[in-house]
C-alpha cells in the first residue's frame, strides 16, 4: 500500500466501516442508484450474460435479476469495507458454515488429510475465506489472482487475512504446494475456480447454456497430491448474511477420468446460480473467449 493511500483512502474507508449495517445499507442503496442509473457500470455486459444464460426468461425477468444483482454488488463493496473494523465474534453471526460442512471438514482433518475447497463468485466470496479462518483451527491456503491496482490488491489481502491464511498467487501455487507438502499438513486449499482462464489452457464445458472455458487447476492439483475436492456452496440467507455448505466432489481424484472433477464442480455451481441468480458475478466478462472447433 502506498503512503498516500494509507493516509488518505484507508482512514476514510475505516471510518465508513464503523457504521452499523443498517446505515451501511442505506449508503449501499445510494451507491446502487449511482452505479445502475447514472454510471450504468457494465450494464450491457450483465444483460448480455443474463440473456445468454437464461434464454427462456422474459426481458422483464432478466431486468429484475439485473437490478437485484447490482443491489447485491453494491452490498458486497460495503460488506467488504466493514471487514476493516468488524470483530470476529460479530462477523461469525453474518457468515457461517452449516454443521454438515464442518462435519465433513473434520472427517478429513481427523485423518490428517488436506482438502481442496472449490468455490465460485457467488454470495460474498471474500467472506468465505474469513469464515473458514474463524470457524476452523486448521491452516488454509488461499489461491488467488492479484488485482492490477497494487493499492487495492494490498487492501484486499489485508481484509482476507485474519491470521491463519497463506495467500498464494495462482502463478506460484504449484511451487508453493510442493514445498508446503499438503499430504503432511492438515488444512484447506481454497480456490475460486470460475474465472476466465487463458484460452490455451482451458477445459471447455457447456455451462449456463454456453460454451464456457474453465480452469483445470483444482483437478490437476487434486490428482497431483491425491487430495479430496469439496464444492463450497455459498448462499445468501438475507441481506448481509451468508451460509456456507460443503459437498464432496471426490475423495479419490486419481480414479476419476479427465475432466470429471471440473465438470462436477461446474454443474454444482450452475445449480447454485440457477437457485439464486442475482448473487453471481454477472459483471465479469466470463465468455470473452470462443471455443475452437478442435477443443
Amino acid at each position: 500500500m502506498s503512503l498516500i493511500f494509507k493516509i488518505t483512502i484507508y482512514p476514510f474507508l475505516y471510518l465508513i466501516s464503523l457504521f452499523p449495517f443498517f446505515i451501511l445499507n442505506v449508503i449501499s442503496f445510494h451507491f446502487y442508484v449511482l452505479v445502475f442509473y447514472v454510471l450504468r457500470y457494465r450494464k450491457k455486459v450483465v444483460l448480455e450474460n443474463l440473456k445468454n444464460s437464461f434464454p427462456n426468461k422474459s426481458t422483464n425477468e432478466l431486468n429484475q435479476i439485473s437490478k437485484k444483482f447490482y443491489k447485491h454488488f453494491c452490498d458486497l463493496i460495503i460488506e467488504n469495507i466493514k471487514l476493516l473494523s468488524i470483530s470476529n465474534k460479530k462477523f461469525m453471526k453474518y457468515c457461517y458454515f452449516t454443521p454438515q460442512a464442518l462435519q465433513l471438514f473434520n472427517h478429513y482433518h481427523k485423518q490428517n488429510t488436506t482438502i481442496i475447497l472449490a468455490l465460485g463468485h457467488n454470495g460474498n466470496w471474500e467472506w468465505s475465506l474469513i469464515a473458514h479462518q474463524l470457524n476452523y483451527k486448521y491452516n488454509i491456503v488461499g489461491i488467488y489472482h492479484p488485482l492490477s491496482n497494487k493499492n487495492m490488491d494490498a487492501l484486499i489481502s489485508k481484509l482476507r487475512n485474519r491470521g491463519k491464511v497463506n495467500l498464494v498467487t495462482m502463478q506460484n501455487s504449484l511451487r508453493f504446494l510442493i514445498g508446503y507438502k499438503p499430504q503432511t499438513k492438515p488444512g484447506s486449499i481454497g480456490l475460486i475456480a470460475d474465472q476466465t482462464p487463458p484460452k490455451e489452457s482451458s477445459f471447455w464445458l457447456t455451462f449456463l447454456n454456453q460454451d464456457t472455458p474453465f480452469f483445470g487447476g483444482p483437478e490437476k492439483m487434486a490428482k497431483k497430491f491425491n487430495l479430496p475436492v469439496l464444492f463450497i456452496a455459498m448462499r445468501k440467507v438475507k441481506r448481509n448474511t451468508y451460509e456456507l455448505d460443503a459437498k464432496l466432489i471426490t475423495d479419490s481424484p486419481k480414479e476419476t477420468i479427465e475432466g470429471e472433477i471440473t465438470k462436477s464442480y461446474a454443474m454444482q455451481l450452475q445449480e447454485l446460480i440457477i437457485e439464486q441468480p442475482e448473487y453471481w458475478l454477472w459483471s465479469h466478462k466470463r465468455w470473452k473467449h470462443k471455443r475452437n472447433l478442435n477443443n
